[in-house]
């Protein structure tokens, strides 16, 4: 959805006279005049939360009305400490938003990515391809294909992934810390409506975080689950019966959204933090979670790719302006000094925050009551945290959506 979202802002801002190519290694579908009238919502659906910044951003290319379609908003955000008395309430009417963001079906996000795709007809598409070679040379980067076709190009954009085959290719090297935890999702039926509240409960074992869905005809009220636990209890909680899956669940979380009714398919993954130790060069950059994968808690790792896309945009079209070689390894490292400041806040902050919380000493725990405390008390404290999670600190210069 990385690699899709940059294609298109290139589509919208790049001069005529470049060439777009889009290489993807699995089918992409075709384009589907009446995609959205046939869309069916599915209850074990896989979703992404966009954060206020990435709404602004869809609306800049032109599709967010598209995307809010199938858009769940998040009006407030609950943050709590299990077994402690801190707690915050994170309004959107507060920042004068008309969300903190949107959870959206990855399905329909996609798919309406790829529609838009086909749609403005100025990037083509080269699907499936899997690039098995890439070496620089005078002309810039040379790719060989597994079907033994050869490309050229001026400007090489990696986004194939945290385990990105090309990243390795290339030599880029990563630093790589595991959290030896395991993140389990999964979709939840619930007795009680949600109200576009999203939930963000830290335990002894990790965050839970339980994000509001739309409803669908097998469920009317519904959340998605993202329950980070140690390696042996996520298998465990993997290969438990529903019944004991959602009582464990239950006692985690409590009954703020009433009973939980229904448990859809899960999934369990280890969580990692990697980052890339170059992220440009001549003729090569390398963004989304090829770049950096963090870890899942508040949503971050997606929101932060879409920024980076924003910027490098913005800098490469700068570099066209000024007839500058947009490939040139000083323009590039523009765009990544640019974005240095957003990555490492936002990397820290995904990093640090669960760690934080984990930690179960006394002192450190009245610590955090006080400041989630004062969070729900001070509003120029809450709207300043607000900001900065949702990207709209980094991302000032996008206009204000209007869904």
């Amino acid at each position: 959805m990385v690699g899709v979202s940059l294609a298109l802002a290139l589509a919208q801002t790049w001069p005529q006279k470049r060439r777009i190519v889009l290489l993807e290694s699995f089918p992409l579908p075709g384009a589907t005049p009446d995609f959205a009238a046939g869309y069916s919502p599915s209850f074990d659906a896989r979703s992404t939360a966009l954060s206020y910044s990435s709404c602004l951003i869809y609306q800049e290319l032109g599709i967010w009305e598209q995307l809010l379609q199938r858009a769940c908003p998040i009006a407030r955000i609950h943050v709590s400490d299990r077994g402690r008395f801190g707690h915050a309430l994170l309004q959107a009417q507060e920042c004068d938003w008309p969300a903190l963001g949107y959870v959206i079906e990855n399905a329909w996000l996609g798919n309406i990515l790829i529609q838009c795709l086909h749609e403005q007809g100025r990037v083509e598409l080269i699907s499936p391809a899997t690039v098995t070679g890439a070496k620089i040379d005078d002309a810039g980067m040379a790719l060989e294909l597994a079907n033994g076709e050869r490309l050229q190009t001026q400007l090489l954009i990696v986004a194939d992934g945290a385990q990105s085959g090309l990243r390795e290719a290339l030599g880029i090297d990563t630093d790589t810390r595991r959290y030896d935890q395991h993140a389990v999702v999964a979709n939840i039926g619930h007795a009680l409506p949600h109200g576009g509240c999203a939930w963000e409960r830290f335990t002894r074992n990790g965050p839970l975080a339980l994000l509001p869905l739309l409803p669908d005809a097998a469920a009317p009220h519904r959340s998605a689950l993202v329950w980070t636990l140690p390696p042996l209890e996520a298998e465990r909680m993997a290969a438990a019966s529903e019944v004991d899956f959602l009582q464990s669940l239950q006692q985690a979380f409590g009954y703020r959204l009433g009973r939980l009714q229904r448990l859809g398919e899960r999934a369990s993954y280890p969580l990692n933090l990697v980052q890339a130790k170059e992220q440009v060069r001549s003729g090569l950059v390398v963004i989304g979670n090829a770049a950096h994968a963090l870890h899942p808690v508040a949503g971050q790792g997606f929101n932060l790719a879409l920024r980076d896309v924003a910027r490098l945009v913005d800098v490469l079209g700068d570099a066209e302006v000024r007839g500058e070689d947009f490939a040139a390894l000083t323009v590039l490292q523009r765009y990544a000094n640019a974005q240095r400041r957003d990555q490492q806040r936002t990397v820290e902050f995904s990093d640090r925050l669960p760690a934080l919380f984990m930690r179960h000493e006394t002192a450190l725990g009245a610590l955090r009551d006080v400041g989630l405390i004062g969070l729900d008390l001070i509003p120029a404290l809450r709207r300043e945290f607000v900001q900065q999670t949702a990207g709209t600190a980094a991302s000032a210069e996008y206009r204000r959506v209007q869904p």
